[in-house]
């Protein structure tokens, strides 16, 4: 049940529910959680990526956890808006993991998030390179799920 509307996300998700948020890479998954009232997003794990099959039964396990009613996926674009193969690999794992977690999901654009997350890191917080290492993916899925959920706030009441 792909829903690429955020909108129509949220009235499609079992309310009370929270919405776990993906920054997908190719050998981790970083993971951020929004509170139920849907206003904050926080990271929560990174996932060393195995198999699709070894990954679904740890997902469908937060699910259950953390009472899950959505996702949202950050959608790595090109700076011009095009999709190139890590986009539509994206799409993939989303479209399957939906085909085992029957739940709707939505695309949120990603572009940039990692090398906002990582610059904040340095100066901000001045992380070494390998406590950012260690972090980088969970914050970079709350950085996407945190603007996903600001654009919902924006729309409350339309659509």
């Amino acid at each position: 049940m792909a829903i690429n509307d955020l909108i129509k996300l949220a009235k499609n998700k079992a309310a009370g529910t929270r919405i776990l948020g993906f920054d997908l890479g190719t050998k981790t998954i970083g993971l951020a959680l929004s509170d139920p009232g849907l206003t904050i997003a926080s990271p929560i794990q990174t996932l060393q990526r195995r198999k699709f099959s070894k990954d679904v039964v740890i997902l469908q396990s937060l699910v259950g956890e953390r009472n899950i009613g959505a996702f949202v996926f950050g959608l790595p674009t090109n700076m011009d808006g095009s999709e190139g193969p890590r986009a539509q690999g994206t799409r993939d794992f989303a479209s399957n993991l939906v085909n085992h977690i029957k739940l709707p999901l939505a695309f949120w654009d990603e572009r940039l998030s990692t090398a906002v997350v990582e610059r904040l890191m340095i100066d901000e917080a001045d992380l070494s390179r390998k406590k950012r290492a260690e972090s980088i993916d969970k914050l970079a899925a709350a950085y996407i799920l945190q603007g996903a959920l600001d654009a919902l706030a924006t729309n409350r009441g339309t659509a």
